[in-house]
């Protein structure tokens, strides 16, 4: 009994905290956004844990919230913007980089709508930007990786080569470096963010090399499935991917929008938003890893939650320097601490890395 009791009050402080930490936002006036998607809400990816952020806005009264899945990164981006700013939206989230460049354009044409770019770098006055430090859960998940391997091969199925999905390269392997110095992760391109058949062919093409872990940035769980028939240990992004691989999943690094959705939409509705790059790490919540399996033992998943507070702390840095590229070119200097103009323009692999940037 006395047990049950302690659980009760846990959960009770658990469920007060998480709702403390997201402010309260009544809406005082009507108002309308517009969210845009790459792939389908179905993906249990990307899209997938943007639209939960976009659900959490929903239960607010006032705002009318809508949005449209699978707009590819071409043409079709410019007329969905369209569509959204002239039918009065003030608040349109794009949620790919691929958008980045048709968002600058249109936003030109509607100075009064807000629009809001995910993981770009471009802004204008009534165009922000929004990413997550995804590298820190990434540096984490790496550690995994590296206390697992018995090959020392990892595989990487990776979408596009642009500074966010480098940047999880690279601290991917800092980590799995970090308990282990001789391990080498090979990447594969896809050049797409949602498809599962590429992605299951290139797992496939991993697994062909041997690696005996493997890890994703793909929007959908096809490279966790294919590690699972291969009896190889596999690593998730974007949501806990475990229920697609329980066998083999060890850890995912994961996202969670509705903290960056409720902030940017309460200035907005204060009238207090300005356009800004927000890029919040893992001390905010906004990015972090999944449970860890059982199949990791007790002293690695130690090391990892160790390593994950000195992260929330500030004691440690994925890219403290000295960090070297694959030529051994020092490219962070030692004790240089890493700025976001390194990270944000990240266009160099570290040492350890196998693979082109193209």
């Amino acid at each position: 009994m006395l047990k049950k009791t302690k659980k009760a009050i846990m959960l009770f402080v658990f469920i007060f905290s998480l709702a403390a930490s997201f402010p309260a936002i009544s809406a005082s006036k009507e108002l309308k956004i517009g969210f845009m998607y790459v792939s389908p809400i179905s993906d249990a990816g990307w899209t997938y844990v943007h639209d939960l952020g976009r659900k959490a806005l929903e239960t607010i009264p006032g705002l009318t919230v809508k949005f449209v899945e699978s707009v590819d990164e071409g043409i079709q981006t410019e007329s969905i913007l369209t569509y959204f700013a002239q039918n009065n939206y003030d608040l349109i989230f794009a949620t790919s980089y691929g958008y980045m460049d048709p968002v600058i354009k249109i936003a030109e044409s509607y100075p009064n709508v807000i629009f809001m770019h995910c993981s770009g770098n471009k802004r204008a006055k009534n165009v922000g930007v929004y990413f997550g430090r995804i590298y820190q859960p990434r540096y984490l998940t790496g550690i995994a990786a590296g206390g697992m391997t018995r090959s020392n091969l990892i595989g990487y199925v990776a979408a596009y080569p642009i500074p966010e999905v480098i940047q999880g390269i690279n601290a991917f392997t800092l980590g799995a470096q970090s308990v282990n110095p001789d391990v080498k992760v090979h990447v594969v391109w896809t050049k797409t963010w949602y498809d599962p058949v590429k992605e299951k062919a290139a797992a496939e093409s991993l697994l062909d090399k041997g690696v005996d872990v493997i890890t994703q940035h793909q929007d959908s769980p096809a490279t966790q499935v294919a590690a699972q028939k291969r009896n190889v240990y596999c690593i998730g992004y974007n949501t806990d991917m475990s229920k697609f691989a329980p066998k083999a999943h060890l850890i995912s690094a994961i996202w969670n929008w509705e903290i960056i959705y409720r902030h940017i939409v309460n200035q907005v509705l204060n009238g207090t938003w300005k356009s800004e790059d927000i890029l919040w790490g893992i001390e905010k919540g906004a990015v972090d890893i999944s449970p860890v399996s059982n199949l990791v033992p007790p002293a690695l998943k130690e090391k990892i939650q160790t390593k994950k507070q000195a992260l929330i702390s500030g004691e440690l840095l994925v890219f403290q320097g000295p960090v070297n590229d694959q030529k051994g070119v020092t490219r962070i200097k030692p004790k240089e601490r890493n700025e976001d103009a390194i990270l944000l323009n990240m266009n160099w692999f570290v040492n350890g890395v196998v693979g082109n940037i193209e």
